[in-house]
């Protein structure tokens, strides 16, 4: 067992002046003296960072990053890692599960990635979200309630983000849940060493202590009505998610023992499943598949096994193995098959290598063509066949090539392949194609008053299930106070907020009385400030890159298991940064889109028409300002702004 850093490849430094291929000279001093023909002079604008557009629950990385690494000074007596961990959790109440199970979309949006390697934005994550565990960090209560009461269907990540917004603004918030426990496929799913109960127990009733009430056990359309619900709640929110499986398109799939992934994960973390058969054949090729292939590496398997505790036995529910029995444990024979090339898998890259050194075989560009029985019905081998896969127009194709069928010993198939929303009691809500539609608010269409968020809209990322349940809680809080629903921003993300900088500051705002597009006179913001997050993210080419020097990130310790080591192991692997290391790694966000204070356009201004502002007027945002009459248009400064917070635009 080693603890190794995480291993991801990392591309030499791509920044410099001339690329290969370039014909031209690009002279900057012919760009200056040019410039200053535009009559254009600086504006200070603030835009969305590609991690956060690409983040599906629109935390505010930026924001949070510089509190970490000291940019953002926090109001007085709070700790600057409860203030950035306040500033994440204002979009994401559950930070420290994200932080080990999200595949973070938003490291691949990171402009860092055009100097050497992205942010580890969700190590810092990690971090914070164990400091709020470690410090025993509430969420505050609302000041006043409204009197308006709220259901929630489903107590996974969408019903959960959900009830926790809109719990912060003032609405009774009741949780329906058919299980004995909340959190969905966090808790039924995902396995424990990935997320450790006691995290995800932490997280959730962190948003209970909110005052949020859960009803367990409790199905609706089955226990209770839809109907019943709506005459209770003044609103409705459905985060009923995919806990089906898909069984194997295949025949023979309907053999005892071809399970779904799902079923197999379940009868896992409620503790049924405690031995797998020698040989486990996994068909997936995600995240999911992954998590079973690990799973059964880790429960391995008894040579002497009683008919009635064959592993479909537990996964059905019909039996939980016995303790005793896991002593006699053995490793199983684990193969996972794709349909794509191994590469080119939707797994993450980590899960696949970790997949791989525990022993796990893995074979891409396999299709299963049917399931083998035995004369007892059971399933003896998986027939798979080579097969090529694309995906075209948003839907999988799949060639098979002929003469190249092969059977794969089994004494366990699972199918990884999908999942979907079990509609029972609830089927008036189907469109048809396994889902609920949903306007722009998530809004269920037709239905004022219910509206929707999750795998139930569009099966996806846990992150995006949170996102959803936000965005849904926004809708219901206007829907409540009997506003019109508006048409949501371009960009749906959490933003940082100039104005409240201000008012932490102590300064005196001016009114406003219309939207923010540019300012002269008043002191709601900078002098020709413009929040153009809503609409514009900003991207590698606006920025100064030749700022930045090589900074190689700063990696999580991940534990490494071999075969032998992963058998009955079930501790967690991936271990948080420690202090000094989650501050170092926030120092590599280059902050885009904001200004991050380095002096650049002050030092090279040859106008000294940049200044700074006096300390007493000075907060995040509102660093430096221009003194117009001495300005020359001569673009320096927004050619030396490594953010690119300046832009050139005044005087068009």
């Amino acid at each position: 067992m080693s603890a190794a850093p995480e291993t991801t490849d990392v591309k030499p430094l791509t920044f410099r002046r001339f690329k290969d291929g370039d014909h031209k000279i690009k002279r900057w001093q012919e760009q200056i003296f040019d410039a200053d023909h535009s009559h254009k002079c600086p504006t200070y604008i603030q835009s969305t960072p590609p991690c956060q557009a690409s983040c599906p629950s629109g935390e505010d990385i930026r924001g949070y990053l510089n509190i970490v690494r000291g940019i953002e000074k926090p109001p007085a007596g709070v700790p600057w890692q409860e203030y950035a961990w306040r500033r994440l959790t204002e979009a994401n109440p559950l930070p420290s599960v994200m932080g080990r199970v999200c595949p973070a979309p938003c490291e691949s949006g990171c402009n860092r990635n055009e100097v050497e390697d992205f942010v580890g934005i969700n190590s810092v994550e990690h971090f914070l979200g164990e400091y709020a565990i470690a410090n025993n960090l509430q969420f505050p209560k609302p000041e006043k309630l409204t009197g308006k009461k709220v259901a929630v269907i489903g107590g996974g990540p969408a019903g959960l983000s959900a009830a926790y917004q809109l719990a912060r603004k003032g609405h009774s918030v009741t949780i329906f849940d058919e299980r004995a426990e909340l959190g969905g496929m966090m808790r039924y799913g995902i396995p424990g060493f990935r997320t450790p109960r006691r995290v995800l127990d932490a997280e959730i009733q962190r948003i209970l202590d909110l005052g949020v009430e859960a009803r367990l056990n409790t199905r609706i359309g089955t226990d209770i009505t839809l109907e019943q619900i709506q005459a209770e709640f003044d609103a409705v929110f459905l985060g009923l998610g995919a806990q089906s499986g898909r069984p194997l398109p295949v025949e023979g799939a309907d053999a005892p023992n071809c399970v779904t992934a799902t079923a197999f994960l379940k009868a896992f973390n409620d503790g049924r499943l405690r031995h797998v058969g020698k040989r486990v054949v996994v068909v997936g090729g995600g995240d999911t598949s992954i998590d079973v292939a690990t799973v059964a590496r880790r429960l391995g398997h008894i040579e002497q096994v009683h008919e009635k505790d064959r592993p479909e036995m537990a996964i059905a529910g019909h039996v939980a193995h016995d303790v005793a029995s896991v002593s006699a444990r053995q490793g199983a024979e684990v193969t996972l098959t794709s349909v794509f090339a191994v590469d080119k898998m939707q797994a993450s890259k980590h899960e696949v290598e970790h997949a791989l050194a525990e022993g796990i075989a893995i074979r891409g560009g396999l299709a299963p063509v049917a399931v083998v029985r035995g004369p007892d019905g059971r399933a003896t081998a998986l027939r798979v066949a080579r097969c090529e896969a694309s995906i075209k127009g948003g839907r999988l194709e799949i060639k098979m090539i002929e003469g190249t069928e092969e059977d794969i010993p089994a004494d366990l198939i699972v199918s990884a392949i999908g999942q979907a929303v079990d509609f029972t009691g609830l089927e008036a809500l189907n469109n048809g194609k396994g889902g609920i539609s949903a306007d722009k608010n998530y809004q269920v269409q037709g239905q004022k008053g219910m509206f929707v968020g999750g795998d139930v809209v569009r099966p996806h990322l846990l992150t995006t299930a949170i996102g959803h349940g936000a965005i849904a809680a926004d809708g219901i809080d206007r829907y409540l106070a009997g506003e019109p629903l508006d048409k949501r921003p371009k960009i749906d993300v959490h933003t940082w907020d100039i104005q409240r900088k201000l008012i932490e500051k102590g300064l005196v705002l001016s009114e406003v009385h219309e939207p923010i597009r540019g300012t002269d006179s008043t002191n709601v913001a900078i002098h020709n400030f413009d929040n153009r997050s809503d609409r514009y993210v900003i991207p590698h080419e606006e920025l100064f890159l030749g700022h930045f020097q090589y900074t190689p990130r700063h990696k999580r310790k991940i534990v490494t298991l071999t075969a032998e080591q992963a058998l009955n192991n079930f501790d967690e692997r991936v271990l948080p940064l420690t202090e000094a290391e989650a501050i170092a790694e926030a120092k590599r966000c280059m902050s885009c889109g904001l200004c991050f204070e380095c002096d650049n356009c002050v030092v090279y201004c040859p106008q000294t028409a940049v200044f700074k502002v006096k300390k007493s007027q000075a907060t995040t945002g509102r660093y430096v300002d221009t003194d117009y009459t001495k300005c020359i248009g001569c673009h320096i400064c927004h050619d030396v702004c490594p953010t690119g917070y300046i832009q050139m635009g005044l005087g068009e």
